[in-house]
């Protein structure tokens, strides 16, 4: 029998405390974003935010990454039909889904042009709902790469990672090249930034090249599945010997990359204000598809599946935080928000801040910390509510 479908009910302890964990990194990077967000879309105001700033969020950057992976570790390749995956993605995805973008269009801004705005796209004030869009796209593949990835073997599936892998390259070549004059953009680009590149079959009438079907989550979703399929029990020296050098190396990429880019553009000058085009451009090393979050997206793989505590804790608080994981996803941020504006209000901000250089770390560890405690304590409460709660929380 199918090693997946034998195991299809069984509970991955392991996956439960990798989900609460990426909540709290998610919970930690958007503490971290009113650090070098603000002013005109860009905004550091010292040397130490600076540092900060790049030091947590890239220390959590495999946040999202690690959602997909235990997507697929759990749903890939399907355990049942189409039709009955699509459903139970509905009722456990699509509709939270939609009553939070209902929320969030009545919370900030015009609820009318907001409501109107849902038809194409989610308001930019609940920015991190751009994930579920994405998680949906990965759940349209599913059923189309299942059959193959029932039968695909251990060396196949290394190539096929191989290839994506060499993708996330791709996002800082692109960086590399664009200062060219003969850089030019190419189809839609979302948010403003830097004129892209064209590559290996891009124009600007093509934004398809020869990489674009293996680039991106796809990635993560192959990840999953490869860890499930041929990834063992591995010794805590292994997972070690494995682990460090790739979150290390990955960190390095990451933290590096937004403080040259800061520096960059700043002169070395503080506060370094500008557009959001700047904090786009200081982010190219932190985005989901570039290798530094790869490699550090492997290193939490690797730790967390040696997790195997099943004890009072996990049964009492983590699994049922687990249980509602999408649910805090989803609503944190209303109660992010003014928690982190009072933390910065009570203990202010920078070196002028009541404890100088660390005031920065505290106030973003502390944000962090409240907020995620308070929205799982209530995801957790509004899920048990009868018929409607999961509904609300998935």
């Amino acid at each position: 029998m199918n090693n997946t479908v034998a195991n299809a009910g069984k509970r991955e302890i392991w996956i439960d405390w990798m989900r609460v964990a990426a909540c709290f990194m998610v919970i930690l990077v958007h503490s971290t974003e009113p650090f070098y967000l603000g002013g005109d879309g860009s905004l550091i105001l010292n040397q130490a935010d600076a540092f900060w700033s790049s030091f947590f969020d890239s220390f959590v950057r495999a946040c999202v990454p690690l959602f997909v992976v235990a997507s697929s570790y759990l749903q890939f390749p399907l355990h049942y039909s189409a039709g009955e995956f699509f459903r139970r993605r509905t009722v456990r995805v699509l509709i939270p889904f939609v009553v939070w973008l209902i929320v969030y269009a009545f919370v900030w801004g015009e609820p009318a042009s907001n409501l109107k705005s849902l038809l194409l796209n989610f308001n930019y004030s609940a920015g991190h709902l751009w994930f579920v869009y994405m998680l949906i796209g990965v759940y349209l593949i599913m059923p189309l790469l299942s059959p193959w990835a029932e039968k695909v073997g251990k060396k196949e599936l290394q190539v096929y990672l191989g290839i994506w892998l060499f993708t996330t390259f791709i996002p800082l070549i692109r960086d590399w090249v664009s200062s060219d004059p003969l850089a030019f953009a190419y189809g839609p680009t979302g948010i403003p930034r830097q004129a892209l590149y064209p590559l290996w079959g891009e124009a600007s009438w093509n934004g398809y090249g020869l990489f674009y079907y293996m680039s991106g989550f796809i990635g993560y979703l192959l990840l999953g599945l490869y860890f499930r399929k041929f990834v063992g029990e591995l010794s805590w020296s292994k997972t070690l010997g494995i682990a460090i050098p790739a979150w290390l190396g990955g960190f390095a990429i990451t933290f590096g990359g937004f403080l040259r880019r800061v520096y960059e553009t700043s002169g070395g000058n503080f506060p370094a204000e500008g557009i959001i085009n700047d904090a786009v451009y200081w982010e190219t090393t932190w985005c989901n598809d570039t290798i530094g979050v790869a490699l550090m997206t492997v290193a939490w793989i690797l730790l967390f599946r040696k997790i195997k505590n099943e004890g009072g804790f996990y049964k009492k608080v983590l699994l049922p935080v687990s249980k509602t994981s999408y649910g805090v996803y989803l609503s944190h941020i209303l109660l992010l928000v003014p928690i982190g504006g009072t933390v910065r209000e009570w203990l202010g901000s920078g070196d002028e801040g009541l404890l100088g250089f660390w005031t920065t770390p505290v106030e973003i560890v502390l944000s962090a910390v409240l907020a995620f405690v308070a929205v799982s304590a209530l995801s957790v409460l509004i899920q048990k509510i009868p018929k409607i709660g999961k509904y609300i929380m998935g």
